[in-house]
C-alpha cells in the first residue's frame, strides 16, 4: 500500500456483473489509483450508474499482502430469480390451484 495514493484493484465479481466495469478493465486495466477513498467511492458510484448494477469499494483485509488498499466488487443478482422459484414452490405446497402441479394432483385423485 502506498501513503500518497489509494489503490483499488477490480475483482472479477465486479467485471462479471457490471458491463461498464468490464469495458473499463478491457480499456484501462484492473488497477486504478485515486487520491483518496472518497474519490474511489465516487468512481464506484458512477460505474454503478453507468452499468446499471451496483458495485462498491471494499477495504482490503488487513492480512492481505497485496499492495492495494481496496477492491471494487459486485454481486450477481441471482437472489430475485431464486426468490421467484421459492415463491412458486411455496404456492404449490399451500395447495394453490394456479399451476400445472395443482391440475396434475386433481387429475390423479380421480383414479
Amino acid at each position: 500500500m502506498t501513503d500518497a495514493a489509494f489503490v483499488v484493484d477490480i475483482k472479477p465479481s465486479a467485471r462479471r456483473t457490471n458491463g461498464a466495469v468490464g469495458t473499463l478493465v478491457n480499456r484501462r486495466g484492473a488497477r486504478h489509483v485515486f487520491s483518496s477513498r472518497d474519490d474511489a467511492e465516487m468512481w464506484a458510484s458512477g460505474l454503478s450508474s453507468r452499468g446499471g448494477v451496483a458495485v462498491w469499494i471494499r477495504s482490503a483485509d488487513p492480512r492481505d499482502e497485496s499492495d492495494v488498499d481496496a477492491y471494487l466488487v459486485g454481486r450477481r443478482a441471482r437472489e430475485s430469480v431464486l426468490a421467484g422459484a421459492y415463491d412458486k414452490r411455496r404456492r404449490r405446497l399451500r395447495g394453490s390451484d394456479d399451476g400445472e402441479q395443482a391440475a396434475f394432483e386433481t387429475f390423479g385423485s380421480d383414479s
